[in-house]
């Protein structure tokens, strides 16, 4: 499978691609039929790659385990069962099954975790635990006689006007499927370096943690699989939004204030955006998001842009005030205690500091993955939707105490620097957040030893279940951390620290297998 990242995906940007051009093996690829064709086939295909595709959606999971492993001893890569699982996984969930598409979401940053791993023996732990989840899930729906969300649609090549972004919104909101699936295979299949920027325009009118990592996630996958395979990675997109719609009152706030922060700010016209932001203008920015109303937040962040900031700057402070909300949480209670697997306390899973972190990151990769447009509309979204969370998801967030906490400092003041990393393990197992989140924060002012710390924290964010976010969340840390300024960098790792802490001791299925498989 040929390796692209998400700036290659879009560097070829109006060169387009049509049918004649490319044959008809392409088009299937794509999910377009042939006008020629009397009938359209009830199966996606994917040419070279459906072997393997079969082969993630036929192995029941308590067989694909060793088998994987043996395909990696004859040759087959990491990244192409990766690309291939995400093949099957589109296929049948569509992005319409709530473990499904979390399970998809996940393999991306699966992959990007075995690839920091320097033992080459434990590099594919992280990819087998998802694979496994992924077969598991599979299996549930019936393996290889599982019904297919996605198929081939039959090709309107005389539809008109040309679909784009406006219509495919519009078509999603009156929930139509069937047309909203014809108009963005063919915005996908005439140019898929463009198809983000008019995607985006559905998937920013609402805001929600799955329908923009949903899309981030899949970009990655793009990568795994080739640029002709995007209409299925990112079709997904399209289906989860008609499906959202049903709570469309959800999004009525957003959809008057977006329209209006653009307006009022100007920014759909040419915007200079070179002013650099200093470390303080980052911190009270980031501040001021988190305690501001969701429509305040997303003013804040268009008036930004209207004066010129560097868009980089604006997302530094937007993570920045989403990491609050895992370092501030006050841990589940009361009715959101989920038995024992998210117990009182807990913040790990779909807790309100993981989605609200995870959401923000997926807004800024795509903010930075097209146009101008996408760029302006996402940081907006992004800045509404992390206080949006700290208002709707929580409780008095404003008047917790962020971690570490003083005490938590006090405790580990006595540390020597050469127990720093054996103290943050014993913590981790111990479950004990406030001394996780403590010993990871000095960690992460100590030079060089950020990198053994994430190596720790890595390796129980794989053995762990993380009740489907652990990878997700793991790499939205990395990815935060290395996008922000040094000073603030030990907030991110301290985040972490408290979250893997939480999620210990609920081992993750089919790692003892994968383990044994892979001589680890």
């Amino acid at each position: 499978m040929a390796k692209i990242n998400r700036r290659e995906l879009l560097s070829d940007a109006g060169k387009g691609m049509v049918i004649a051009s490319v044959g008809s093996a392409l088009a299937f690829d794509l999910g377009i039929a042939p006008a020629w064709c009397k009938e359209t086939p009830d199966r996606l295909s994917f040419g070279n790659l459906d072997p393997l595709v079969d082969f993630i959606q036929e192995t029941p999971a308590e067989k694909l385990l060793p088998q994987a492993a043996l395909k990696l001893k004859s040759g087959t890569s990491l990244q192409d069962l990766v690309g291939a699982a995400a093949l099957a996984n589109a296929r049948t969930f569509g992005g319409e099954d709530y473990v499904g598409f979390h399970t998809l979401m996940a393999l991306a940053p699966a992959l990007a975790i075995s690839r920091e791993e320097t033992d080459s023996r434990k590099a594919p732990l992280a990819v087998f635990k998802v694979l496994y989840r992924n077969a598991t899930r599979l299996g549930e729906k019936g393996g290889a006689t599982a019904q297919h969300v996605l198929k081939p649609l039959a090709s309107d090549a005389g539809k008109s006007p040309t679909p784009n972004g406006e219509s495919l919104r519009d078509t999603v909101r009156k929930q139509e499927m069937e047309k909203a699936d014809q108009a963005f295979s063919w915005i996908c299949h005439s140019s898929p370096s463009e198809a983000v920027n008019p995607l985006m325009v559905m998937v920013d009118d609402g805001a929600d943690v799955h329908r923009i990592v949903l899309v981030s996630r899949s970009l990655d996958l793009i990568g795994l699989v080739g640029k002709e395979r995007a209409n299925t990675l990112l079709r997904q997109s399209v289906h989860y939004c008609v499906k959202a719609e049903k709570n469309n009152g959800y999004h009525k706030e957003v959809r008057a204030v977006l329209p209006k922060v653009l307006d009022e700010n100007k920014l759909l016209g040419a915007v200079k955006t070179t002013r650099q932001a200093d470390d303080r203008w980052v911190e009270e920015t980031s501040m001021a998001i988190f305690k501001s109303s969701a429509a305040q937040a997303a003013g804040l962040v268009g008036a930004s842009l209207r004066e010129g900031m560097n868009p980089k700057h604006i997302f530094q402070a937007i993570t920045l005030a989403a990491n609050q909300l895992v370092l501030r949480d006050r841990g589940r209670y009361g009715g959101q205690i989920q038995g024992t697997v998210k117990p009182e306390g807990s913040v790990h899973g779909d807790s309100i500091g993981v989605h609200g972190c995870d959401s923000a990151n997926a807004w800024g990769n795509i903010a930075f993955s097209g146009d101008w447009r996408t760029c302006a509309t996402s940081l907006i979204m992004a800045g509404y939707q992390v206080a949006r969370d700290r208002v709707e998801r929580g409780g008095e967030f404003l008047t917790w105490t962020p971690y570490p906490r003083g005490e938590h400092l006090e405790e580990t003041r006595a540390i020597g620097q050469e127990k720093l990393l054996s103290s943050l393990e014993e913590a981790v197992r111990a479950k004990n957040q406030g001394r996780a989140a403590a010993l990871a924060w000095r960690l992460g002012q100590e030079a060089g030893q950020d990198r053994e710390a994430f190596a720790l924290l890595r390796k129980y964010s794989i053995s762990e279940d993380g009740a489907l976010h652990a990878e997700k969340f793991y790499r939205t840390s990395v990815e935060d951390y290395a996008h922000t300024r040094p000073q603030f960098r030990p907030r991110f790792l301290a985040g972490l620290a408290r979250v893997v802490a939480s999620a210990y001791g609920f081992p993750a299925p089919g790692l003892i297998q994968a383990r044994d498989v892979l001589g680890v």
